[in-house]
């Protein structure tokens, strides 16, 4: 081929495509129970760590824009697992709060992690070296 650079396999971006899609397709069944969508469970996941937040700082931790995240959060809200509140100090900062029903998924949710990890075929320290190389690719890119 005279355009070896246009290859699909010379493209940095499709494994990391094609991967992110397969191991997102292997939390649909277990975020189905929960009645959550991925980006639903990554919103939670911050929040599960970090109690309440802004909406540019999640945004920053899950590399969303404000386009992505707001029907998102505005869907969250509607179901009960968020609140909405502009902050006390800055009303323009918006301040999501997990409810304490979002946190009686989190109990729910615990297991799903171990279950994705089992299910990849990569062991510790693969999925170690994986998870640096990724973090390092993010930070890069920030």
């Amino acid at each position: 081929m005279r355009h070896a650079a246009l290859r699909l396999e010379n493209q940095p971006c499709f494994p990391l495509y094609a991967a992110s899609r397969e191991v997102i397709k292997r939390y649909r069944p277990y975020l189905d129970a929960l009645e959550l969508t991925y980006t639903q469970y990554i919103v939670l996941l911050v929040l599960w760590e970090h109690g309440t937040i802004s909406v540019r700082d999640l945004g920053r931790r899950l590399y969303l824009d404000s386009g992505t995240l707001t029907p998102v959060l505005k869907t969250m809200e509607k179901v009960g697992l968020i609140t909405r509140r502009r902050s006390t100090v800055d009303e323009r900062v918006l301040m999501i709060t997990p409810t304490s029903s979002a946190l009686t998924l989190q109990n729910k949710a615990q297991e799903i992690p171990a279950i994705i990890r089992n299910s990849l075929s990569l062991d510790e320290g693969e999925l170690a070296a994986l998870m640096l190389l990724l973090n390092k690719l993010l930070v890069s890119s920030g």
